[in-house]
Order: structure tokens, then C-alpha cells, then sequence
């Protein structure tokens, strides 16, 4: 209960222990001494009671004390009490807007100039009094407005703190979304390639394994050689090779130097594939590489999966100093025999597409066939997060 803001200790501290100062003040205690009827007593509580409220209501506590402040003039009674109008003009500064204070200012100025008036020494007195009285009051309202600006300082900076935590966090979660997004990529058309090609080879080591044994011999060291290319890449993606052998040193990130052996192993699948490349691809960073391996990777893994027997794909990867297009095409079937709506591989591609400013088209061709184009722009600032 104490280290609440409006518990019984911060209460005990800050409300009623300055009442009962000014009362105790006004009664005699620590100042001047007022031997008075118990009118003068009532009086003293009237200034110094509602001081106990001041944090809650402060304009309205300082207008009951200064009510109270005009009774004692009216009837004449000279007491300390009134240091409770400092008491409020100050908690007034420092807890409610500057023009509020301004009005408790002009308010007190003019209790200052009637007080000044009535009880001032006749010679010089009245001006003395007006200009003391004046400075104090001018002192107390500069330290509770200096108050209330620095609460305003310290919350401004505390609301910032929070604010930058929250978009901290939020930055820390769309990161985290984002490289989850990267993973599941990568790992879909790792999976869904290796898998779609060690599949069909073992459809066709098992058809050749009587008529051919050679064949199938060939097609199941492929399959061993294509499930190692698999466990390499989703070591590379998940990051779990050993620290003191790079896994670039062991397993550089697929480019476009690598689509060949791409094709080929599409070739040994069943897949016949053509690759036509335009342009120096020395040029292009070694993620949009990546990127465009994928593409195709993808593209051909589709074709392989959902062409008939026997289709066949071309490869057209054309490099220049600000873009690389990719186009992919086969001679497969109709497209009514494709799937009716886009899976996960082509939204990849799309999102590869997207990281370099660029967009990706998958469709139909007429009559037969089907067509993946992309183009990647390199000189966007995307090119940088892929």
C-alpha cells in the first residue's frame, strides 16, 4: 500500500501533513501567536483543511482557501494561516495548465493588495508589503509551474521509452516472421525438388531393374547423390554445421553457374530441359543467384510433377547490369490438366520475385504448356534482405 501512488504514506506525507502545519502555524505553533475567540479557530481550519484535498482538486481547493482568506480580511484577523494560499497557488502551478495558474496568480495578487492596504505600516509600508508579498508569491508559482514541466518532461520520456520498446518488439517479430518465411522457402523447394526428382528415379530404377540393370544403377546412385545435395541444403538453411568448417567452403550457395547440373539432374529424372543463358551473370549478386536458382528449381519441380511424359522444358536466363529475367516454359498438358489455383511453391516464387522489386507470372500457354516468368530488378533496395 505504501509504494502506491495514492496510498496511505504518500497521503500521510503529502496532504495532511501540510495542513496540519498551517494549522498549527495559524494556531500560535511556530509563529506568531493569535489569541482569538474560537471564530479565529474555525478560521485557521477553514484555510488549512482543505489542503487535505489539494493533489485532487487543486483549483478547486485553492478557491476555497482563498474564500476562506476573504472572510479573514472582512473580519479582520491577522494570522500565518494564510501561508495555506502558497500552499495552494503551488499546488496549482504544478498540477493544473498554465493559464489556471495564471488566474490563481492574479487571484492572490489581488488578496495581496487588499491585505497590503489593511494591515501595512502607514509610512511605506504598503508598497514594501506588496512587493515582498508579490516576489513570494511570483517564487512559488515559477517552482510549481518548473514542477509541472519536468513531470511533463519525465512522463514524455517514459511514454517515448515505451514507445520505441513496443516497435522494438514489433521489428523483433516481423523479423523473426521474415526469416521463418525465408526458412520455410527454402525448405520447400528443397524438399519438394529433391523428393519430386528421387521419386521419379526410383519409379524408373524399379521399371529398369530387370530390362536394364545398368540404368537402374545409375538412377539409384543419383537418388544417393541427390539425397545428400538435400541433407547439405537444409544444413546450410537451418545453420547447423559445425563453426570451424564454413559451410560455404563445403557448400556454396547455388547460382546461376549451377542451373546446368540443374537441368541435368532433371534430364536423369525424366524431365528433358534446355538452358539458354544471356548475358554475364559475374555481375550479379550472389542472393539474386540464389533467387533465380530457385525460380527455376521450382518451375522445373512443377513440371516434372504435373506435365505428362515426356514434356519437355526451356530455360531462357537472360543477366544485364540492372535486371535478370527468367523464363521458364514446357510443352507439357492442357492447361486444364494444372492445378486450378497456385500452391505454396509458385507464392514462393512470387515472394522471391517481390524481395527484389520485381514480379512473377505463372500461366497457361495457349493450346498446350505452361509459362513461369520473372524479373528480378537488381538495383532495388529489397535486393539486400533477400
Amino acid at each position: 500500500m505504501a509504494s502506491a501512488p495514492e496510498g496511505l504514506l504518500p497521503f500521510l506525507a503529502h496532504d495532511v501533513v501540510p495542513a496540519a502545519a498551517v494549522f498549527l502555524l495559524g494556531a500560535g505553533i511556530g509563529g506568531p501567536v493569535h489569541q482569538g475567540s474560537s471564530g479565529g479557530l474555525l478560521l485557521h481550519l477553514a484555510l488549512a483543511l482543505p489542503l487535505v484535498w489539494r493533489r485532487r482538486a487543486p483549483l478547486a481547493v485553492f478557491s476555497a482557501v482563498a474564500a476562506a482568506a476573504f472572510v479573514q480580511w472582512l473580519t479582520g484577523i491577522e494570522t500565518m494561516a494564510d501561508a495555506a494560499l502558497l500552499v495552494a497557488l503551488y499546488t496549482v502551478a504544478s498540477r493544473s495548465t498554465l493559464r489556471r495558474t495564471l488566474t490563481a496568480a492574479l487571484v492572490l495578487e489581488a488578496g495581496i493588495l487588499l491585505a497590503a492596504a489593511r494591515w501595512s505600516a502607514p509610512e511605506g509600508g504598503f508598497l514594501r508589503s506588496v512587493v515582498f508579498l508579490t516576489a513570494i508569491a511570483v517564487a512559488v508559482a515559477v517552482a510549481g509551474t518548473n514542477v509541472r514541466l519536468r513531470r511533463s518532461h519525465l512522463t514524455s520520456l517514459e511514454d517515448r521509452a515505451v514507445r520505441l520498446e513496443r516497435e522494438r518488439d514489433q521489428r523483433a517479430r516481423l523479423a523473426v516472421a521474415s526469416e521463418r518465411a525465408r526458412i520455410a522457402r527454402e525448405m520447400h523447394d528443397i524438399v519438394t525438388h529433391n523428393l519430386s526428382v528421387m521419386v521419379a528415379l526410383a519409379d524408373g530404377a524399379v521399371f529398369a531393374q530387370h530390362r536394364s540393370p545398368d540404368r537402374a544403377s545409375a538412377a539409384m546412385r543419383q537418388i544417393s547423390s541427390t539425397g545428400r545435395q538435400a541433407i547439405a541444403d537444409m544444413r546450410r538453411v537451418l545453420g547447423v554445421l559445425r563453426a570451424d568448417e564454413p559451410d560455404e567452403a563445403r557448400h556454396p550457395m547455388p547460382g546461376i553457374e549451377q542451373l546446368a547440373a540443374l537441368a541435368d539432374r532433371m534430364g536423369a529424372a525424366g524431365l528433358s530441359a534446355t538452358l539458354a543463358l544471356e548475358g554475364e551473370s559475374a555481375g550479379v549478386p550472389v542472393t539474386a543467384q540464389l533467387t533465380v536458382y530457385r525460380i527455376v528449381q521450382e518451375a522445373l519441380t512443377n513440371i516434372l510433377k504435373h506435365a505428362s511424359s515426356g514434356a519437355r522444358a526451356q530455360v531462357r536466363v537472360r543477366c544485364s547490369s540492372d535486371a535478370v529475367t527468367v523464363d521458364v516454359t514446357d510443352d507439357g498438358h492442357a492447361a486444364a490438366a494444372r492445378p486450378p489455383s497456385p500452391g505454396h511453391g509458385i507464392l514462393g516464387m512470387r515472394e522471391r520475385a517481390a524481395a527484389y522489386g520485381g514480379v512473377l507470372e505463372a500461366g497457361p500457354l495457349p493450346g498446350r504448356g505452361w509459362r513461369v516468368h520473372a524479373t528480378l530488378n537488381l538495383g532495388t533496395a529489397g535486393s539486400g534482405a533477400a
